[in-house]
């Protein structure tokens, strides 16, 4: 009985198993919720399996003192399938990545340099705080609303990895604040008043 089981056991993982190295990803293809499709082997190169994107700051000169520089699937094919990608981050002083959430990963943050206040909100709404410093690692559990702060008086620098090739990303601020979201919805949902939602909705470019 119990080598039946084995052989059974074995046929269900072998019919499961991956039969391709990999699947750059066909980036004038499709994307959807599987991912794009692959590249033709023949077409791909090693260039597909390399990013040197993060090597160079981004430009922090905005309203949020932030850059992001993706290493996702659209920037970085070879990820395509692999259920990972990275990113860089750049704070300058007084820099803040607003509350925001990865619906799609979680998000392990490595900082490069200077000091980076970090922390997210779990569903329970218990928050979780720490100053983060050179050389220090935070995790970010998919879904949940987090941010980052420049807890310094000088440049700070992340390096970001993610459980997925195509993390998602949606900043809450943005989300309210830099559309045609109807400003009564707004103040119903948020309990800001009038004059709040319309000064923010002025900064952040948004109407109605």
């Amino acid at each position: 009985m119990l080598h039946i089981l084995f052989l059974f056991s074995l046929l269900f993982s072998s019919s499961h198993a991956s039969v391709q190295d990999f699947c750059v990803a066909n980036l004038k293809g499709p994307d959807t919720p599987a991912g794009y499709t692959c590249k033709s082997p023949a077409k791909v190169t090693v260039k597909d399996f390399v990013f040197s994107g993060l090597g160079v700051a981004g430009n922090t000169t905005n309203i949020i003192k932030a850059a992001v520089t993706p290493a996702f699937v659209g920037q970085f094919p070879g990820v395509n399938g692999l259920g990972i990608s990275a990113a860089r981050l750049d704070l300058a002083p007084a820099g803040v990545v607003p509350l925001h959430t990865h619906p799609g990963a979680s998000e392990l943050l490595f900082v490069v340099h200077g000091k980076i206040l970090a922390g997210f909100i779990s569903s329970a709404n218990d928050v979780y705080l720490m100053t983060l410093k050179r050389g220090d690692i935070m995790v970010f559990p998919q879904g949940l609303l987090h941010f980052q702060i420049n807890a310094g008086g000088s440049k700070a620098i992340a390096v970001v990895s993610f459980s997925s090739a195509n993390p998602g990303l949606q900043i809450l601020d943005f989300a309210l604040f830099a559309n045609n979201f109807p400003s009564p919805l707004v103040e119903k949902t948020t309990f800001l008043d009038d004059a709040q939602v319309k000064k923010l909705k002025a900064v952040l470019g948004g109407t109605g």
